[in-house]
């Protein structure tokens, strides 16, 4: 009899806080979303064709483009009184008034084991902007007050070496 497969399921928060400050400038608590994807680097690849080379070409990097974080039906960690963060919706309010300077965030992704006690990877992002935001469906049958989506546009993104 064979046993059957376990399957493991990792954990991650995000946290963010303001660019160029360190990780003691929070902008409002860790966030726990269900799905995070945009974690990519895409790179032009310029081919030139070189005289007497004629069986291929030379391939040569170009500018690298970068995704944006999207993250997924996620809740930022209730503040003092057991409410919602505001800190983060004051962020976007200021942010769509125009009130200079703009804050930008850097970030981190810290994935955890099943057990949820060694990090097994950390990336990390710079000068974040929201891209995108968008709310629950108010349900009062499950009483969600979660995001549904947070895309997040910055200007760079390492893969942290481990500990």
């Amino acid at each position: 009899m064979t046993e059957p497969l376990l399957v493991q399921s990792f954990r991650f928060a995000v946290s963010l806080h303001r660019s160029g400050y360190g990780e003691d400038a929070a902008l409002f608590g860790t966030g726990g979303f269900a799905e995070c994807s945009g974690l990519m680097l895409d790179a032009d690849v310029k081919e030139y064709l070189e005289g007497g080379f004629n069986d291929g070409v030379v391939r040569r990097v170009g500018r690298v483009k970068l995704q944006p974080l999207v993250l997924k039906r996620g809740m930022i960690y209730p503040g003092d009184g057991g409410y919602a963060d505001n800190n983060f919706w004051a962020w976007l309010t200021r942010m769509v008034r125009g009130e200079l300077p703009i804050v930008r965030c850097d970030g981190h992704i810290r994935v955890s084991d099943p057990a949820n006690v060694d990090v097994v990877a950390h990336w990390a992002f710079v000068r974040g902007l929201p891209m995108k935001v968008s709310g629950p469906t108010l349900n009062a049958k499950t009483g969600e007050i979660a995001m549904e989506e947070l895309h997040i546009a910055h200007e760079g993104l390492t893969l942290e070496a481990s500990p």
